[in-house]
C-alpha cells in the first residue's frame, strides 16, 4: 500500500473509533459499582488508620521550652 492509502485507512479507522457509540448496559454498570461501595466498606481493615501509641517515648525525647531556645545555630 502507498502512503496515501495508508493514512487514508488510518483516518478512517481514527474516525470509526472516535465516533463509536456502544450500546452501555446502565443495570450492569449500577450493580458493579454498587459491589465496589460495598466492598470498601465491608473490608477487614478498618477505615481510619489506628495511630501507634508514642506514650512510651514521651519522657525519653521530651524537650523544655528553655532547651529548645539556648541551642546556639550557625
Amino acid at each position: 500500500m502507498g502512503r496515501g492509502r495508508q493514512k487514508a485507512k488510518a483516518t478512517k479507522q481514527a474516525r470509526d473509533i472516535k465516533y463509536y457509540s456502544p450500546n452501555t448496559d446502565y443495570t450492569a454498570l449500577q450493580r458493579e459499582l454498587g459491589a465496589t461501595e460495598r466492598r470498601a466498606t465491608s473490608g477487614r481493615y478498618p477505615q481510619t488508620p489506628v495511630e501507634p501509641d508514642y506514650s512510651a517515648y514521651e519522657d525519653k525525647y521530651a524537650q523544655d521550652d528553655d532547651e529548645v531556645d539556648s541551642r546556639q545555630i550557625g
